[in-house]
């Protein structure tokens, strides 16, 4: 799980915890809505975890995808570099390829040394995936689904359903707390108001989920 959490970044690993936390809410919350018997919360409960699996399953094989697309893009973004006679044109692909606030302060021969650099560099043979890809894909899936068990473990141990909702959903708003929390200070913001901003978006997109049927 290390390995796995390591490859991928802050950004992906809250956004990926966020939308398991999201998507197990959406079934606990009906739980207090139909009022069920312990039999039916059952049910609910293991629809929810199978709900993640399968979300995982699908956030994984995404993962893949987009490492796939992005490796050939910089890929043949080098080989128009390389094979481009034209310049300017060359140092607009350049440009465009880098962080806006990066290029935003690259001068035209910086960026012409740096099309010369890239004109000589030989990449090295890669297959489109490797061992990388399918680490950061096992680690999207982990996180769907782990991001489920303190959600729905409540139900499990606490015998009263009232209890358990609330700390069911106790448990809920710290998880979305935490995922504001590290995006905000990932982005160098105030984790607090990050936090508190992540909570309010994260119940209003449970309750759009619910109403529309999710």
């Amino acid at each position: 799980m290390d390995s796995a959490v390591a490859v991928l970044d802050p950004l992906e690993r809250t956004t990926e915890i966020l939308f398991g936390v999201i998507m197990v809410l959406t079934f606990t919350s009906s739980i207090s809505v139909v009022q069920s018997g312990q039999a039916e919360t059952r049910e609910v409960l293991v629809a929810a975890l199978g709900c993640n699996v399968a979300w995982g399953i699908v956030d994984g094989a995404f993962y893949l995808m987009a490492s796939f697309v992005q490796r050939a893009r910089g890929l043949r973004l080098l080989r128009a570099i390389r094979e481009s006679p034209d310049q300017t044109a060359t140092h607009g692909l350049i440009l465009t390829a880098l962080p806006s606030p990066v290029s935003a302060v690259l001068t035209p021969p910086e960026v012409e040394k740096l099309r010369q650099r890239l004109r000589q560099w030989s990449p090295p043979s890669s297959r489109p995936l490797n061992r990388r890809d399918f680490v950061g894909a096992l680690g999207v899936f982990l996180l769907v689904f782990l991001s489920t068990l303190p959600i729905v473990l409540p139900f499990l141990v606490v015998q009263q359903a009232n209890a358990a909702m609330r700390v069911s959903n106790a448990i809920a708003v710290v998880m979305l707390f935490g995922c504001g929390w590290t995006l905000g200070t990932h982005t160098g913001r105030s984790g607090w108001h990050s936090g508190l901003l992540m909570v309010g978006v994260g119940l209003v997109l449970v309750a759009v989920t619910i109403a529309l049927g999710g």
